[in-house]
């Protein structure tokens, strides 16, 4: 049995996907890229982006009952690997103990033409 997790805390899915799906105690959030669901706009600078994406991801995850200190896995996707020290540094603010494990992969090309994506999987 699944839920879809959906909120306006979060840019909503442009496509046949949900923001975020709960089935059992797993939580998996699709790609969240660094749009603001206010706005609708992209922040300048990969360190706004970054904060802005993981937000996101927080925002999804938090409609399941769930925060950072739920998440195990995060892929980070960033269209140039030279922006990873940079995204590297505001990622680590949300996470203070125990980081979920992470793959980071450099990407030819994002939705929106964003720089950065970032994907979850936590548990309850």
């Amino acid at each position: 049995m699944k839920t879809v997790l959906s909120t306006s805390d979060a840019p909503a899915a442009i496509g046949p996907y949900s923001q975020g799906i709960r089935a059992g105690n797993l939580i998996i959030t699709s790609g969240q890229i660094p749009v603001d669901p206010k706005t609708g706009l992209v922040p300048d600078g990969i360190e706004a982006q970054t904060r802005q994406a993981m937000q996101n991801v927080l925002a999804v995850l938090a409609e399941a009952g769930a925060t950072a200190d739920n998440i195990i896995k995060t892929t980070v996707f960033l269209r140039d690997m030279n922006d990873f020290a940079a995204m590297n540094g505001v990622y680590a603010t949300f996470f203070t103990a125990a980081p979920p494990a992470r793959s980071a992969v450099e990407v030819a090309r994002l939705p929106k033409d964003c720089p950065i994506e970032i994907e979850a999987i936590a548990v309850l």
